[in-house]
């Protein structure tokens, strides 16, 4: 029998167009998401289980939810 393994997602920040408002922090129920420094959001890849729903509110499109390779 052939066991199929769900692939790991994390979400990513595209840093340079961040606009750092915060509402992907107040989406996450994990908090894996923090504004560093006023500047960018920034995804604490250990908690992160790759939802969505930070990339869904984001009001700038810069995060991407993406397979992390093993």
């Amino acid at each position: 029998m052939e066991t199929k393994t769900r692939s790991k997602r994390r979400a990513y920040v595209g840093t340079d167009s961040c606009v750092a408002c915060g509402c992907c922090v107040k989406v996450c129920p994990l908090n894996a998401i923090s504004v560093f420094r006023g500047i960018a959001a920034k995804v604490n890849p250990e908690r992160c289980v790759g939802c969505g729903k930070c990339a869904r509110e984001c009001p700038a499109s810069v995060i991407e939810i993406r397979e992390v390779r093993p």
